[in-house]
């Protein structure tokens, strides 16, 4: 009934450089006979049961991406994300007048590896992978070529030799980003590029925004590319092979807002999760658990009154750089900006293996305010004797832009592809020496994969940071301007991803 239209849609919005116009605001009075919300009440709404139902549906959705990725998946552009943009614009629609719903339009880009393989002299390396976003070889075939090592970390136009054209160019990891690298021995004619690791472990990245001087492009390990240095450096001539089948498309796609009619818009509480999952699987855990979380407590917020405005958002893109988060920040107006008071990101909140992770978001290095969220969330565990455990607050996931722009930021997961210590075994059960989250971005992320009893608890921890704030900024500090006063450390990611 609400379906998306796409054709009509993309018609449409294709126009996505415009700028978002600002939420319309309500001249609907504030129901006078709906209670005022409080922390108990909408944590009281929060059922595993109702999670488990709108997670199987999504689990339904994904695999609308079956006929073209031959798996379930909802990555951006595939028939599986279209369907959880559907579901969510129509359960918001189905609440009735309660919210101020828009869909944002914005250019994305899409990509899809089917298929690589690199040999070096004659070995293939076991740690070689295609970087997300790179480029086919020419006409998705193999190329020849002898290897060249590029000085120092290939970041400039001088580490380039002049018998770089037509090579396959080896080049370190560290200074600038993977898609820089490429970019660069794209310009002098290198016909693939391998980056390797300046530490220990295998490499994968994404080369970033497209550039028409991008080469294919893997990854391999410090450990794989070693024996390769040590010879080229020597003088030894390697003759080797690459190949990627891929795309990279540009496609326009949609964030979700939806906003209550009710409450100070002026002071707004925002939160956000992100409607896509990566091509390999039909991410339920990452991030269904986030999207859903933020739809049922959007619909259970509509029993209640609110005194700040809540602001919901489902975001595009995210696997593939924080696209839709990005764009959204990027668009608002100063006054726009300030009138969101903080921005709490939830993406993961029900891993298998779990830990209880907050971000370490701290005022002397982030917007103020990002600390006192932060205390917020751990005060929750504290309440009901729960263990948590402080997590990088380093750009992986969709606060990013909402911190660079002056807005404080925060949230909690529960684990991705790091590693449970025995510690961390003692504090929240679980195996110890395993990924919290052993099906991260693969075909394995079901429904089964998710742990319905932590995902219970973050849900109402979601609920309670809503209605605290919803009722009252009290003791939160004021926003101080559109720009994060302190400069943020450079990031080695950006969503997922490590781009450089």
């Amino acid at each position: 009934m609400y379906r998306f239209m796409l054709p009509a849609l993309l018609s449409s919005l294709a126009a996505a450089t415009t700028l978002q116009q600002p939420l319309l605001q309500s001249s609907q009075a504030i129901i006078k006979s709906k209670e005022l919300v409080s922390s108990e009440a909408i944590q009281a709404d929060i059922t595993s049961k109702q999670l488990l139902k709108r997670a199987e549906h999504l689990f339904e959705l994904a695999q609308l991406g079956t006929d073209e990725y031959g798996h379930p998946t909802r990555v951006v552009g595939s028939e599986g994300h279209h369907g959880t943009l559907d579901y969510i614009y129509s359960s918001l629609a189905d609440l009735g007048d309660y919210y101020d719903i828009s869909n944002q339009s914005f250019p994305a880009v899409m990509g899809n590896i089917f298929e690589y393989r690199l040999v070096l002299g004659d070995k293939v390396p076991i740690s070689a992978s295609a970087m997300s976003l790179t480029p086919p070889t020419p006409n998705k075939e193999a190329v020849f070529g002898p290897l060249v090592l590029i000085a120092n970390e290939g970041c400039d136009q001088a580490d380039y030799p002049s018998n770089t054209t037509g090579s396959i160019a080896v080049i370190k990891r560290g200074t600038c980003a993977f898609g820089d690298k490429s970019e660069l021995a794209g310009r002098n004619g290198a016909i693939a590029a391998v980056i390797y690791n300046n530490n220990a472990g295998s490499l994968s990245g994404t080369l970033g925004t497209p550039s028409k001087y991008h080469i294919a492009t893997f990854g391999i390990s410090d450990r794989d590319a070693k024996p390769y240095i040590d010879e080229l450096q020597g003088g030894k001539i390697i003759n080797s092979s690459a190949y990627i089948d891929s795309i990279v498309q540009n496609i326009v796609t949609t964030n979700i807002i939806a906003q209550t009619k009710d409450g100070d818009s002026e002071n707004c509480v925002m939160l956000g999760g992100h409607s896509d999952s990566v091509a390999e699987g039909p991410g339920i855990n990452d991030d269904g658990t986030g999207s859903l979380t933020l739809l049922e407590i959007a619909t259970q917020l509509v029993k209640y009154s609110v005194n700040n405005c809540v602001r919901f958002a489902w975001w595009a893109g995210e696997e593939e750089g924080l696209l839709g988060s990005d764009y959204y920040v990027s668009q608002l107006s100063p006054s726009e900006n300030m009138k969101i008071r903080l921005f709490m990101d939830y993406d993961m909140l029900a891993s298998p293996n779990y830990a209880y992770q907050v971000y370490n978001a701290t005022n002397d290095a982030n917007p103020a305010g990002s600390e006192e969220l932060r205390d917020l969330y751990t005060g929750f565990y504290e309440e009901k004797g729960l263990n948590f455990t402080y997590i990088p607050f380093d750009g992986r996931s969709d606060y990013d832009a909402f911190i660079k722009n002056g807005i404080p930021g925060g949230g909690i997961a529960t684990g991705a592809e790091g590693v449970k210590t025995e510690e961390e075994k003692e504090m929240f059960g679980g195996t110890a020496g395993v990924w919290f989250d052993p099906c991260y971005h693969q075909l394995c992320d079901t429904v089964g994969n998710c742990n319905f009893d932590a995902w219970e608890i973050n849900a109402k921890l979601v609920a309670h940071s809503v209605a605290t704030y919803a009722v009252s900024f009290k003791g939160f500090p004021e926003r101080s301007g559109v720009m994060n006063a302190i400069a943020p450390e450079q990031s080695l990611y950006h969503g997922s991803k490590l781009v450089m």
